[in-house]
């Protein structure tokens, strides 16, 4: 049993109030009444005849309008009910596009090309659960809002290439972008997963200044290193650039200890990925670590009771009304 209005129960005090007030006593007569000198010689006398039952208006009154009461707070009980099944997370894919991740670290593809593959792999495997895309570079660019439709998000994912933004690293910008897509909903709802080969050189704020502000939202944060052991040939881009210039890109201790930072501080965790392999094991756990499902119990409809409340208050208010105008009624 529950109550629909239980903020209606406010109203017995005014019901308090008022049986007080009317309590024939006494001390205390009616406020209309015709006076006649006191006669103490009677003052120890029982009531007899319909004197007796004076006070029987008010008991019905009070009752009336303390049934009146619970049947304005609505009591009521469940009648059916819908099991459903919610996972409810809110996950923002943090993608690195800068020139660096062109570098030919894994067997099939680019870091980019790898990078991308994984993802659209883990993208169908959460289904019930909100997913953006933020792609960056020496700029930050949301390319998927948050939904559900999986279809649009491998659509978009498709299209992420490097050169779409300046070159550059700007970690703490397109965290934050992630941070503002998150910052409304449910508190411990969201998630960002950020994938990068380098450490921040650009933009504002500080990664590690958006990373106390994840933590202050409830947003977690899992970062992912995706770099070889040592330098590693980039790949020609658009450029006619030889395949085989060296560059040193891979990720050093220093990043990866900001990378490491980062997902502490948040309460996420961070990942070393030196292979395709590795790297979609990486997904995979954390596709478990936030594959929180909740089992609730939906009401559908409840069974109302007020009317077995209703009812017995208008026949308790009606009654008082007759008795005062009839058999129990008064002067003047």
């Amino acid at each position: 049993m529950s109550f629909a209005d239980p903020l209606a129960f406010v109203l017995l005090a005014a019901v308090a109030a008022e049986l007080w007030l009317s309590w024939p006593t006494r001390t205390r007569g009616p406020r209309a009444r015709l006076g006649f000198p006191a006669i103490a010689l009677f003052d120890d006398a029982a009531p007899r005849g319909r004197a007796r039952w004076s006070t029987l208006p008010n008991v019905l009154r009070a009752c009336g309008l303390l049934l009146l009461v619970v049947a304005l707070a609505r009591p009521r009980s469940v009648k059916e009910t819908r099991d459903t099944r919610l996972r409810g997370r809110n996950i923002v894919l943090t993608l690195d596009i800068s020139s660096s991740m062109k570098a030919l670290d894994f067997k099939t593809g680019n870091r980019l090309e790898v990078a991308k593959q994984v993802l659209a792999d883990f993208i169908p495997r959460r289904r019930d659960d909100f997913m953006g895309i933020v792609v960056f570079a020496g700029k930050t660019f949301m390319q998927a809002p948050l939904t559900t439709d999986a279809d649009v998000l491998l659509d978009l994912l498709r299209r992420v290439d490097i050169g779409m933004l300046p070159d550059g690293t700007g970690i703490g910008t397109a965290l934050t972008m992630g941070e503002g897509r998150l910052k409304d909903l449910p508190r411990g709802s969201g998630v960002i997963v950020l994938i990068t080969d380098g450490g921040n050189n650009t933009g504002y704020p500080d990664p590690l200044m958006a990373a106390a502000a994840a933590r202050a939202l409830g947003i977690r944060v899992y970062t992912i290193g995706v770099s070889s052991h040592g330098a590693t040939p980039i790949a020609p881009y658009k450029t006619g650039r030889p395949a085989t210039m060296e560059a040193p890109s891979a990720i050093s201790t220093v990043e990866e200890r900001l990378l490491d930072q980062i997902a502490t501080v948040t309460g996420g965790r961070y990942y070393r990925a030196t292979d395709e392999t590795a790297l979609a094991g990486v997904m995979t756990d954390i596709d478990r670590l936030e594959k929180t499902e909740l089992h609730l119990r939906e009401v559908e409809s409840y069974r109302e009771y007020y009317a077995l409340a209703l009812v017995p208050a208008l026949l308790l208010l009606a009654a008082d009304v007759v008795l005062r105008s009839t058999w129990l009624r008064t002067l003047p």
